[in-house]
């Protein structure tokens, strides 16, 4: 199944929303009523591999791409640079299929378990933090730059 992408139209703030919103979501009222979004009406999503607990990479949903993941079992995200919703895996064919999708303590982030199918970072790496490992854990307890 491919998505097309839909454009999001500016519209005028308000309370609690974003400065240019999706058309109506179908997002289902009592969630989209816990959500604390930006200032530009977006969460930032953070998926999981389900299984080994590996941090794969972080993404922007709104209202809307929230509902697409919870109902098509597929991340949906929300390009800034793009301005366009994507479905993780419809061009590179390295799939997140969703096990799980929970909300953070503060209702200001999401938690998305999925299976990942290939890699999750558009560069090729498995992880969005694989090339620029600022400090290992050598195992010691002890930050490395205190020993």
């Amino acid at each position: 199944m491919t998505s097309t992408p839909a454009r999001r139209p500016a519209t005028a703030p308000q309370e609690g929303a974003s400065r240019h919103s999706a058309p109506p979501s179908r997002l289902d009222p009592e969630i989209a009523a816990r959500l604390r979004r930006t200032p530009d009406g977006l969460l930032p999503a953070i998926a999981q591999q389900y299984d080994t607990g590996e941090v794969l990479m972080l993404g922007w949903m709104d209202d809307e791409a929230l509902h697409r993941t919870l109902t098509t079992g597929r991340c949906t995200y929300w390009s800034r640079s793009r301005q366009e919703y994507w479905v993780k895996g419809d061009t590179s064919g390295h799939v997140q299929r969703v096990k799980s999708v929970a909300l953070d303590c503060d209702a200001d982030t999401v938690l998305v378990r999925v299976d990942q199918v290939g890699a999750a970072c558009h560069t090729g790496d498995r992880t969005c933090f694989d090339a620029d490992v600022l400090l290992k854990d050598a195992g010691t307890g002890v930050p490395a730059a205190d020993q």
